[in-house]
């Protein structure tokens, strides 16, 4: 990049009329100097030589090594500088309010009281302080949880906008490995859409930061969510630095925090198709040739107001700065936060030195999947302790994220290290950051580090924790009132507060039950966090099978068992008021419920599930599951097809009549796969990967298998036949005539006869499509292909983000759709998306299903299969008791089956401990596998 123009002040610039006259100037100025306290000595220099604006020189040279941080008069303010004229203010009572303090462990009964963008008091508020307002908006909290506003700390939020358009990303830059002088605001675009939906998930901070692209990748902004009367990007910015609009005469305060993006690993060595050497090298260049001259300008800096502190005016000059150092100048005066995107162990061996080599403090390490592994090499970082911002459970899609584990965030809060939880939005929708606070307590994080993980600690890093993370007056009134306890699945904000002012306009709530208001009681994992570090992060997964022939569950309280095509509860302790029993035999059920009467041969083993249920087997679909082991390893995939519409597909693969089948591909015992199979997803349906219109033939395989060849391990060799409808290379109008050509009898050799087979209703026809206007075509293409055939077609649905626009059309044509169960407006095709409560009073499960809809739910990614119990759990509360617990499992099961094509029935059962499958209380301890004969133990 060309280097920026040196600013030069403009001498007519801030000046008043009163110091046009150079002797009032002078007067002025030895007025405001002795006033300062500077201390200045005249030296017989002559007053002539004093330049106009000497007052402001020293200031800002008196300002030169004061550290970042609020005026001290701060917490004496009376109102906001965020304040919104016109805003009511408001009183919020009988809340249960968790305040962030006392290391979080702090929960108050009582009131808040908002107002001039400030929370004015917190807890028993006297009537003669409410007397004093006309004009009180009250809101009843009916015991509610209140908590700080959520701070992520690490989103592309406006920089990577959705819909994704190819104008819409400003998150990398690919002009060279180090470019400090980069800003992220200046690509901030106010029209994402996310913004209103991470709102109505309580983020009312996010730390926007430019992508890891680049070993610096520039300057990151805090911004607050809440939309501003000026509409301007600028607006939403929280303290930026003084000097971002030359607004840096104010040095009577303190500095303001910057924030500065690293980055090292994997990204930047891709990009710049380099190794971690150059990466390494690139970062020692760019310390000692930029940070060079940015040590050449501060000292010049320091030379010049030693000079001017000095009283030596005589041919002193303009002060030396120049904008395309100047962040990196602030980093030498430690006034930058710096935010390093690091992974594994050597990586960050070799940060911590450069740290400790050129002598700069790491604010935090983001992504950070193996910091687990070396706490005491974190701590050995330049400074204080960098915090580690992580995913919960996100991991294994690369090489450097391979060894993550779900127990990082435990293991480090053991270690002292401060913990956080981010979203990397949008990879991960930041809507939903509870989630992965709530998912880090359920692997062991105490509850007050969890909730501080996306709330106090955060803002503590950033250096925003005077104002913001806390519940405490004086502070920004950023809050959120929760339909739960923050921490149980599925919490979700009935209202949302930034600066005082109330952001959903007509929220919509769930009625939540009793259980729900209190911190869930999660499992015991202390023998898998050790493991995580005996095993250096790859501990074994693969289950032990019971050899004791007999095992009987005991101490149950709910067991589900599949009936048809559904699933009903056929035990329940609250009818039954004794526990139950579940007796298996080589892996098939002989008794479930009251088994007293059952003769049990001696040497059996019995498990105890403490209040725990049995549940039928789940199922994970639309991730390459068992085809792909890490995303971006291309030896550990299968990889994608060839497709006709886009390319040439070789005559020795059958030219453009063949059809690919996943079964030739699978590949047993990944780590993903693993994992999910210990969190009872017992079974996958999976189709060939793609980028084009056509896939291929899914198949459906056991998660626990260890092989191919092992007895149940491949259930079904075909299941469907699997194409995409929408952005590709090939016209949408295309892909639809080629539909219609290859349904009406085009075509040639095996893809012909297989959708002669769909034509004929013996094959399920799946496909992959977003937008409702496409859906409608699929439709439409439905009729009359059963028209001319007068055979029913069985059509399923994947992705169909717009689906609820057209549900009472695809439930009256018998359509299926498999949903993800949390939809994201990613693409201009998925843009109309049913977000559900707060801002929808229905998500598009409840509104399928009320037009008779068969909806199963679906993933996107392999590490998420894991999580499919929740999902289902999830999707279920949000439906206000429209879906029972029978339903929400046949989301993830049952329903699947049916939709994919599967035509034998999935008998595996599931026992959790402590709980049920759907919730965070139970833990998933064996899987009970008829078709294997089998039964595994966790």
């Amino acid at each position: 990049m060309d280097k920026l123009p040196t600013y030069r002040p403009n001498p007519h610039q801030r000046r008043s009329p009163l110091l046009r006259s150079p002797l009032l100037a002078l007067v002025a100025t030895v007025f405001t100097l002795g006033a300062l306290n500077l201390n200045l000595r005249w030296q017989g220099t002559a007053t002539a030589n004093l330049p106009f604006n000497a007052a402001e020189i020293l200031q800002k040279c008196s300002a030169l090594d004061v550290q970042p941080g609020p005026p001290a008069n701060f917490h004496s303010r009376t109102h906001s500088d965020r304040f919104q004229e016109g805003t009511a203010p408001t009183l919020i009572r009988n809340a249960t309010i968790w305040t962030g303090r006392v290391s979080g462990h702090e929960v108050v009964v009582g009131d808040l009281l908002l107002d001039k963008g400030i929370i004015q008091a917190v807890g028993e508020i006297d009537q003669s302080t409410l007397d004093a307002y006309d004009d009180l908006v009250v809101v009843d909290a009916a015991g509610a949880w209140v908590s700080p506003g959520i701070v992520d700390m690490h989103s592309h939020l406006g920089v990577s906008s959705a819909p994704s358009l190819e104008g819409s990303d400003d998150t990398n830059s690919f002009k060279g490995l180090v470019q400090p002088w980069l800003r992220s605001l200046d690509g901030l675009n106010t029209h994402d859409e996310a913004y209103r939906l991470s709102i109505s998930g309580g983020v009312t901070t996010s730390v926007v930061l430019p992508g890891s692209a680049n070993a610096i990748g520039g300057q990151a902004f805090v911004i607050k969510l809440r939309p501003t009367a000026e509409r301007s990007s600028s607006s939403l910015l929280l303290e930026p630095p003084f000097s971002l609009n030359k607004s840096d005469t104010e040095h009577s305060s303190r500095p303001r925090w910057r924030q500065m993006k690293h980055a090292c690993g994997e990204n930047p060595s891709r990009v710049y198709s380099g190794t971690r050497m150059d990466t390494i090298w690139a970062f020692r260049q760019g310390f000692v040739d930029l940070y060079d001259k940015a040590r050449s300008i501060k000292e010049k800096q320091d030379q010049y107001c030693a000079r001017a502190q000095t009283n030596q005016w005589d041919g002193l000059g303009d002060y030396p700065e120049d904008l395309q150092w100047e962040a990196l100048v602030d980093v030498l005066r430690g006034r930058v936060k710096v935010h390093n995107h690091c992974y594994e162990a050597t990586d960050l061996d070799g940060i911590v030195r450069l740290s400790n080599e050129f002598q700069f403090p790491i604010a935090a390490f983001h992504h950070a999947h193996e910091t687990y592994l070396v706490p005491d090499l974190i701590k050995k970082a330049y400074g204080p302790t960098p915090a580690v911002a992580l995913f919960a459970t996100n991991g294994r899609y690369k090489r450097e994220a391979y060894r993550g584990s779900e127990f990082a965030a435990r293991i480090l809060a053991d270690n002292d290290i401060r913990v956080i939880v981010k979203s990397d939005h949008p990879v991960l929708n930041s809507r939903h950051l509870v989630y992965e606070a709530q998912q880090a307590h359920y692997y062991g994080l105490p509850e007050n580090l969890a909730l501080a993980a996306v709330t106090s600690t955060p803002a503590e890093v950033i250096g925003q924790d005077h104002r913001i993370g806390f519940v405490k007056a004086g502070y920004d009134a950023d809050l959120i009132i929760w339909d739960s306890h923050p921490l149980t699945l599925g919490a979700t904000p009935e209202q949302v507060y930034i600066d005082g002012i109330a952001q959903i306009a007509e929220p919509f709530s769930v009625e939540k039950s009793a259980d729900l208001q209190r911190t869930p009681k999660t499992p015991n994992f202390d023998k898998e966090a050790e493991d995580a570090l005996k095993y250096d992060g790859l501990p074994p997964l693969e289950p032990k099978e019971d050899d004791s022939g007999v095992v009987v569950f005991t101490n149950i309280s709910s067991i589900y068992l599949r009936r048809g095509h559904a699933i009903r509860e056929v035990f329940s302790v609250a009818s039954e008021k004794e526990s139950g029993t579940l007796v298996v035999e080589n892996g098939a059920v002989i008794c479930a419920g009251d088994c007293s009467e059952v003769s049990i041969a001696g040497g059996s083993r019995r498990v105890n599930l403490e209040g725990g249920s049995i549940s039928p087997g789940l199922v994970t679909f639309g991730s390459p599951l068992g085809l792909v082991e890490i995303q971006g390893e291309a030896s550990t995939n299968d990889g994608n097809v060839f497709d006709p519409l886009t390319s040439k597909v070789p005559s020795i693969v059958g030219g453009d009549g063949s059809v690919i089948q996943a079964v030739d591909g699978i590949h047993f015992a990944g780590r993903d796969t693993l994992h999910a199979y210990q969190a009872g997803v017992t079974t996958a349906i999976v189709a060939p990967a793609t980028r084009g219109f056509l896939s291929g033939l899914s198949t459906v395989f056991s998660t626990g298998a260890a092989h191919k060849l092992a007895r149940g391990a491949i259930v079904q060799d075909v299941a469907a036949l699997h194409v995409k409808v929408g952005s590709s290379s090939a016209s949408v109008s295309t892909q639809i005539g080629t539909l219609r050509h290859l349904l009406l009898g085009g075509g040639k050799g095996t893809l012909a006869e297989r959708f002669r087979q769909v034509t004929e209703g013996k094959l399920t026809l799946v496909v992959r499509v977003e937008s409702a206007d496409i859906i409608a075509s699929l439709i439409h293409l439905k009729r009359e292909v059963e028209g001319h055939s007068g055979n029913t077609i069985k059509l399923t649905l994947v992705g169909a983000s717009e689906a609820h626009l057209l549900a009472k059309e695809i439930g009256e044509a018998g359509v299926g759709v498999i949903l993800s169960s949390r939809p994201f407006p990613g693409t201009w095709e998925s843009r109309r998306i049913l977000p559900g409560p707060p801002l929808t009073q229905d998500n598009a499960i409840a509104i399928l299903h009320a037009n008779n809809v068969t909806v199963g739910l679906g993933v996107d990614e392999n590490w998420s299969a894991r999580n499919t119990r929740f999902d289902a759990g999830w999707a279920a509360l949000e439906t206000d008791g429209r879906l029972s617990k029978g339903d929400a499992l046949a989301l993830a099961s049952v329903n699947v089956d049916v939709l994919l094509g599967r035509n034998t029935e999935n008998n595996d059962l599931v026992a959790t401990k402590g709980g049920d499958l759907l919730s965070f209380e139970g833990r998933p301890v064996s899987v009970i596998s008829p078709d294997r004969g089998v039964v595994d133990l966790f």
